[in-house]
């Protein structure tokens, strides 16, 4: 993944209400319980054997190697409270919007005269809800790192630079060299 796909997975988790399960045997039951059941659905999404899913299911193991660990937690996280993190995603896609904390490479392009050489800014800004929607419906249908960055570009365009369409008119914003991410909602 992406800083951008990243930085919305953990604006994902910030929305959590209660901790994932701790015990690898809870996880597996978790990721079991979410496959309807099929322990060898959950095994060919770890990488595992699906005798190695039932034995930490029955209890009989408790204590996975560290890939297999960090596989159980990054899954049980993609599942975890889905209609918290829907309801979440629905408020700031209509109401609250997105905030956006980034590092990157700012460049432009505008009008002559002015300049138009990339530099490196910290920029926090609130995007309205439309640019929200926008990156959770991307994500959903799958879009890649660039696609991501460029709403995110255009939001801090428009709002940012543009004041909302108060200056610089004729302004495009290139959102390059990202040193970080980090978005709330």
């Amino acid at each position: 993944m992406g800083k951008i796909a990243d930085g919305l997975e953990a604006a994902d988790l910030n929305v959590l209400t209660r901790p994932i399960p701790k015990t690898a045997g809870a996880r597996m039951r978790f990721l079991v319980r979410q496959a309807r059941g099929s322990t060898k659905a959950v095994a060919q999404r770890l990488g595992v054997s699906q005798r190695t899913v039932q034995r930490y299911v029955a209890g009989q193991r408790k204590h996975p190697p560290r890939e297999l660990a960090e596989a159980l937690e990054r899954e049980v996280r993609k599942e975890w409270q889905p209609r918290v993190r829907r309801r979440a995603e629905k408020r700031a896609a209509t109401s609250t919007g997105i905030a956006v904390e980034a590092r990157a490479r700012f460049g432009f392009t505008a009008a002559p005269g002015s300049t138009d050489d990339g530099r490196m800014r910290r920029i926090t800004q609130h995007l309205p809800p439309v640019y929200a929607q926008r990156l959770f419906e991307a994500r959903a249908a799958g879009a890649g790192e660039r696609e991501l960055r460029d709403i995110v570009a255009e939001g801090l365009q428009e709002v940012y630079f543009k004041d909302g369409g108060h200056r610089a008119q004729d302004l495009v914003v290139e959102f390059t060299d990202i040193d970080y991410v980090e978005m709330s909602y």
